[in-house]
């Protein structure tokens, strides 16, 4: 074969090869811890194989979600603090399968950038293995993408997939009825939405990502507000097996307003007591950092309840102490009520 004149290299283009192929060696310790039940195979092959039956399932619907972390990416990167955010991008998308009331199964990643870091990049992905364990899903493949001219030196992007199931029949929201009452969970801070409007109100304030936190005593502004998204999987799911619960909703992007809404059947909404929980600091800073007006609070943040079970009346009781055996925080929001949307009393603060 005669050789080019110029001598180019993928290399010269931008492109390290062998630098993603270091990354895959690094990263197998990691992917290897959350191997589960129904894996046939691991990362490097060009799909990835998983077997229902040997996960437990006889009749399977499968669930599918993708999502990402949004802004709060920028704050990851303008500071350098990557341990958290892989957390963040698996919270996102297996918190949403539970919802369907499917167990998460497998998880895939997407990691785009100009260059290839290996140190950075093996943090990031070592904080994907950590979600996916936590959350009884297996970190089963991924793309990491090098694409130099696409992304700023040192900017990244993240996207993920996750694959659920249950046995059909299982799906919820299901038999939500009026009177059911409605279980909040504890978020962990603003979490992964909102946060377009939460450096806006930063730099509003005059502060750097790394003066101290006036929310959060011993913490800088970055570390604070790069706190991990909740992962709600294994205790939801202990709920839904228990019994009596109706519908799960992933306070996300939208708050409590509109996240809600999405898993009641026409006719019915609910009525929430605003009073039921504390508002955490960093919620009451930004509202007053900025002047925010409690009804944008409320469809903007998730104000400290990052997940909603609607849950039988007769199984109240039951559900909130086995939640709270399971490590949570939970809070008696209200109840679902005749009517439409989400009314509220009380104020937050």
């Amino acid at each position: 074969m005669t050789e080019g004149k110029n001598g180019l290299t993928y290399a010269d283009a931008g492109v390290d090869i062998d630098a993603g192929n270091e990354l895959v060696n690094r990263i197998k310790p990691a992917a290897a811890r959350t191997k589960r039940s129904g894996v046939m195979s691991g990362l490097g092959g060009f799909g990835a194989l998983f077997d229902l039956k040997a996960a437990g399932y006889n009749d399977p619907i499968l669930v599918s979600a993708t999502d990402g972390v949004g802004t709060k990416l920028r704050i990851a990167i303008d500071t350098g603090y990557y341990d958290t955010i892989g957390i963040d991008l698996v919270a996102m998308c297996v918190n949403d399968l539970v919802c369907q009331g499917a167990e998460p199964l497998l998880f895939l990643d997407y990691f785009a950038t100009g260059k290839l870091e290996l140190d950075s990049a093996v943090t990031i992905i070592n904080g994907i293995a950590a979600g996916c364990e936590a959350s009884g899903c297996a970190l089963i493949g991924g793309e990491t993408a090098e694409m130099p001219g696409m992304y700023h030196d040192g900017d990244f992007d993240l996207a993920g997939f996750a694959v659920g199931a249950m046995e059909r029949g299982e799906d919820l929201p299901a038999n939500v009825t009026e009177g059911d009452v409605l279980l909040g969970l504890a978020s962990n801070g603003v979490h992964s939405n909102g946060y377009s409007l939460v450096r806006r109100v930063v730099d509003h304030a005059g502060l750097k990502w790394d003066d101290a936190a006036p929310f959060a005593e011993g913490s800088t502004v970055g570390q604070a507000l790069l706190a991990p998204t909740r992962l709600y999987v294994k205790q939801c799911l202990a709920a839904v097996r228990e019994g009596g619960v109706h519908a799960l909703a992933h306070i996300t992007g939208g708050g409590l307003t509109e996240n809600l809404p999405r898993v009641f059947p026409e006719g019915l909404g609910a009525e929430i007591d605003l009073a039921s929980w504390e508002l955490p600091a960093v919620f009451a800073w930004l509202q007053d950092a900025a002047g925010i007006e409690e009804k944008e609070m409320l469809k903007t943040f998730n104000c400290g309840v990052g997940m909603v079970l609607s849950v039988a009346a007769d199984r109240a009781d039951a559900l909130k102490a086995l939640l709270e055996e399971q490590g949570e925080t939970v809070y008696t929001l209200g109840k679902i009520v005749a009517g439409e949307g989400v009314s509220y009393k009380g104020s937050l603060r």
